[in-house]
């Protein structure tokens, strides 16, 4: 695989976020552009993965950089998958909150697998009021 560019909080157009999220198998509102513009700009770090002109992974995450983290979006095209991108963009935002930050996040049914073989613990102690559409 030619190289991949990593780059940190610059705006992303959500039809390209969009096709990621399709390509990547994640589940997200991804006919819903204006939905996605929105997830995107309220986030306060992103970190995205390129191959040339093309967008093929992105992370999106909430932080007050103090204390905690929520990641809430991990995705790569399958294309490019299982040759570390997920693990690098991860990596990226461990990075930009340094190590007083916990990272924090929900993981779907099919990833359950995955984020042990990056570090994550799985944890019992939390809650959620789950959203209605």
């Amino acid at each position: 695989m030619t190289t991949i560019e990593y780059r940190q909080n610059i705006s992303l157009a959500a039809a390209d976020i969009a096709a990621v999220f399709d390509a990547s198998g994640i589940r997200r509102p991804s006919a819903d552009l204006a939905r996605i513009e929105r997830m995107f700009a309220n986030a306060n770090l992103v970190i995205s993965a390129w191959h040339g002109n093309k967008l093929v992974g992105v992370c999106r995450a909430l932080t007050d950089f103090s204390y905690c983290c929520y990641l809430s979006d991990l995705a790569v095209d399958k294309a490019y998958q299982k040759h570390g991108i997920g693990k690098e963009l991860i990596a990226r935002v461990q990075q930009a909150i340094g190590d007083e930050v916990a990272l924090i996040l929900l993981s779907a049914p099919e990833a359950m697998e995955y984020y042990p073989k990056l570090g994550f613990e799985k944890v019992e102690n939390g809650f959620i009021i789950k959203r209605i559409r």
